[in-house]
C-alpha cells in the first residue's frame, strides 16, 4: 500500500489518453474505469473529474467508482475492458448512474483525482 489504510489520496493534473476507439468519454472517466478494473473487490473508492465540468466528448465532468464497479458493470451486461478499448467509458458510467455532471464551470484548474482506501 502506498499509504496505510484508512487513507485518502489526492492528485491533480491531466492524464493522457490514447484514443483508439469511437466511444464517448474523456480522460477522467477513462482513469476511473481503469481504476475500477484494477481495484476489483478491493476496499477503495475513487472519483476523478475535470474542474471545468467537461470531460472529453461527453457531457460529464467525471465519474465515481469503487471496488465493485467492474462487477456491477458486468452484471449490467457491460464489459469494462471492451469499453476502455473503444474509449467509451461514459457509456458505462451513465448506465450505472456513476457519472458526475456539473455542466461547464467557467474555470479550469486541471483535473482532480480522489481515492479513499478503507481499513478492513
Amino acid at each position: 500500500h502506498p499509504a496505510k489504510p484508512p487513507a485518502a489520496l489526492l492528485a491533480g493534473g491531466e492524464t493522457v489518453v490514447r484514443v483508439r476507439g469511437r466511444g464517448v468519454g474523456g480522460r477522467n472517466q477513462e482513469l476511473c474505469l481503469s481504476f475500477a478494473v484494477a481495484a476489483r473487490c478491493l476496499p477503495v473508492s475513487a472519483a476523478c473529474m475535470g474542474t471545468d465540468g467537461v470531460d472529453g466528448n461527453s457531457p460529464a465532468a467525471g465519474a465515481l467508482v469503487d471496488g465493485y464497479t467492474a462487477e456491477e458493470a458486468e452484471k449490467a451486461g457491460l464489459n469494462p475492458l471492451e469499453h476502455l478499448d473503444n474509449n467509451d467509458s461514459h457509456t458505462v458510467f451513465h448506465k450505472l448512474g456513476r457519472s458526475i455532471y456539473t455542466g461547464p464551470t467557467g474555470t479550469n484548474v486541471n483535473d482532480i483525482f480522489i481515492a479513499l482506501v478503507y481499513k478492513t
